[in-house]
């Protein structure tokens, strides 16, 4: 399972890292450090995490690149989080 936080809305106050510390940690006052690549054992505090944010920054994606057809995850390293969600529905038509 993938994790993307955007840190652009992302204001510090720290509730991921309160119910989910084995992925989420604060650095600093407001520096937010994550493993985007959450493991499964993880999927009960992550979707806490993700209910408790109260500006919604985190997006918990369910597809396992590693099984994905070739075509449906190219472009991870693009210019921002948010552009990995647009993955999943472009390679429909084989």
């Amino acid at each position: 399972m993938r994790l993307v936080v955007d840190l652009n809305r992302c204001q510090g106050y720290a509730q991921c890292a309160f119910l989910a510390p084995d992925v989420f940690a604060m650095h600093g006052d407001e520096g937010l450090l994550y493993d985007p690549q959450a493991e499964e054992a993880q999927r009960a505090r992550l979707a806490q995490a993700v209910a408790a944010c109260p500006v919604q920054a985190i997006l918990v994606d369910e597809l396992d690149l590693a099984a994905a057809p070739s075509g449906g995850a190219q472009g991870s390293a693009g210019s921002g989080g948010t552009a990995a969600a647009e993955a999943p529905g472009e390679a429909a038509d084989a």
